[in-house]
């Protein structure tokens, strides 16, 4: 159970810290939608996958969490205290890696499921510790489900005869960044709303309309489905009270300010275009506590002027930008926010991009409040408010601001970062047998030492670097060799005794997938270096302990690497035997 709830990934529990502020339906907004969810979260009779589904700003995450809030409330029988309607969430993000794959999915709700109900929590137990591997994020997905979920909903039939059904939440399973992956959650799911001798459940999924998904959806396997979609909702009077209630409370805290008309109340209404967060951008961006709220209430309604009702986010995100006192330095550092693996600090983001992109980080930053959440309390991580501002960034072209168009690629920017925060910060003669054999201590003693860029450096390097555009730029490609010839074992040996084995593999694999895209568009000339990334993570990938490491295998990991350096001449003797 303890070793379930280390690997449960807690954050993306639809309450989670990890997810503040939490969007969720203002009271009196949503109501017939609501009603008609909680009709479908009712039903006895049979077990239903609901998929609601709209483009990017429209409020799908908001409705999950107001229900998840009403199921929490819900018992599953007024005899108990303890058990709720509410199985198991989990809100995807990728704003954080554990969030972005359904490697830690069954984990996490299985956790969550034996926590509500605690009579089946034995049982799970039992099962993790005859397979341990059931909680490795490379186990299959058919294997977790049958085990991790199955049997201990099947545990549940009998007791829950009669009772409420339990309801699943999943909001925004278009954050998952594999779509292979996704198809078989969702296929795994449908399938098993009709295993025999389960309780009534329910779940809900949210998404944006993507295609992939679409796809999924028409899948013969997935039955008994109800499809709700928000976009051709009219939620003009709905977005209309949020304004009114926020101005409101905003007139609540500075008693001189004047309450605005109902003719501009309708106009940003009007102009968020059904979205709502559009309309929770104007308020951020009208209550900063830099500027008198009247004063950015007529610079909003001066803004938003132009933009014809519906008008693409985009382009109210370019409002946003071009009120910023550099708005080519602000576009930058808002795009290195939203391609960040896992979000950071202000100040580590600027020791991440070094002293020449990272000196203003902060300043620039400020700025753009009203869509980057950077909270009061500075060791805590910045974030983007909405996953449309990665969109936004993605491409230069979304943005109407010619200065911004010959900008880098962020991943590109960042991968350079890391690179040469990792050549400055790890030691070029660490040596992998010393890492080894002092493994259990380094690993408590040198974390608290490596500053927190550092570390997202090394865990998070190949990634960016697979995302950067190809063919690199001299620039990235020079510190790339450079980083190969000189920090690449000692990268090895700090990022094991850190994170173990299984985060050394996770990103070596990414060499393959490099090596894959330069070798068919003949745009790399480092992609043999790429494809020996992909083989040491092959050698390394039986199962084993470091501890255990066999001479051959020692010996093909130095013959992998750019050079042999001091090993053999510091440790004469051979490497411990399995």
């Amino acid at each position: 159970w303890a070793r379930l709830s280390q690997v449960a990934v807690h954050g993306a529990e639809y309450d989670s810290r990890e997810r503040q502020p939490h969007p969720k339906c203002l009271e009196g907004t949503r109501v017939d939608l609501l009603d008609y969810i909680y009709r479908l979260l009712n039903n006895r009779e049979q077990s239903r996958l609901i998929w609601l589904h709209g483009t990017a700003g429209v409020g799908k995450s908001a409705v999950a969490f107001t229900v998840a809030e009403r199921m929490r409330s819900l018992k599953v029988t007024e005899e108990t205290n303890v058990e709720k309607r509410l199985a198991g969430t989990f809100f995807f993000s990728q704003k954080y890696t554990e969030r972005c794959t359904t490697a830690y999915f069954f984990a996490t709700l299985v956790y969550q499921l034996a926590s509500n109900f605690p009579s089946i929590r034995a049982d799970v137990s039992k099962s993790i510790r005859d397979n341990p591997a059931l909680l490795d994020p490379s186990e299959s997905l058919r294997v977790q489900v049958e085990t991790l979920f199955l049997q201990p909903l099947r545990g549940l039939h009998l007791r829950l005869r009669g009772c409420q059904p339990l309801t699943f939440i999943v909001d925004a399973l278009d954050e998952c960044t594999s779509e292979f992956e996704l198809a078989d959650l969702i296929l795994s799911l449908a399938r098993v709303l009709h295993e025999p001798d389960l309780p009534v459940i329910h779940i809900l999924l949210t998404s944006r309309s993507e295609l992939h998904i679409c796809r999924t959806m028409e899948n013969e396997e997935v039955r008994s489905l109800v499809i709700i979609s928000l976009d051709s909702a009219n939620v003009d009077n709905d977005i209309y009270i949020f304004l009114r209630n926020f101005f409101g409370q905003l007139g609540s805290r500075h008693l001189d300010f004047p309450q605005p008309s109902t003719e501009q109340l309708e106009r940003l209404a009007s102009r968020a275009g059904r979205r709502f967060i559009v309309a929770s951008t104007m308020m951020k961006f009208i209550d900063n506590e830099d500027n008198d709220p009247y004063d950015q209430l007529m610079l909003m309604l001066e803004l938003t002027s132009e933009l014809l009702p519906g008008t693409e986010v985009f382009k109210f995100y370019d409002c946003i930008l071009s009120t910023c006192a550099d708005p080519k330095r602000a576009y930058l550092h808002l795009s290195v926010v939203a391609a960040l693996t896992d979000p950071l600090p202000l100040s580590q983001i600027s020791t991440l991009l070094g002293p020449g992109l990272g000196k203003d980080v902060e300043t620039t930053l400020m700025q753009l409040r009203s869509v980057v959440d950077i909270p009061a309390d500075s060791t805590l991580p910045v974030n983007i408010y909405h996953s449309s501002i990665r969109d936004y960034v993605s491409d230069t072209l979304n943005c109407s601001l010619r200065q911004v168009h010959d900008m880098p690629s962020p991943h590109c920017l960042l991968a350079h970062s890391c690179f040469r925060l990792m050549m400055k910060g790890i030691p070029e003669n660490a040596a992998l047998l010393d890492a080894l054999s002092q493994l259990e201590t380094q690993s408590s003693a040198m974390e608290p030492e490596l500053p927190r860029a550092l570390k997202y450096a090394c865990r998070n390097w190949a990634v960016h670097l697979s995302r950067a555009p190809h063919p690199w730029d001299n620039k990235l490609d020079h510190i790339f060799h450079a980083f190969w010839n000189h920090r690449l074992l000692s990268w090895l040996e700090l990022q094991w005794c850190l994170k173990g084995l299984q985060s050394c593999l996770v990103i070596l694999s990414e060499g393959q997938k490099l090596a894959k895209v330069c070798i068919s568009n003949h745009s790399c000339h480092s992609s043999w270096k790429l494809i020996l990334l992909h083989s040491m993570s092959t050698v390394l990938s039986s199962s084993w302990t470091p501890f255990t490491c066999s001479p051959i295998k020692y010996n093909l990991l130095l013959f992998l690497t750019p050079k042999r350096r001091q090993c053999n001449h510091q440790h004469p003797r051979p490497p411990p035997k399995c």
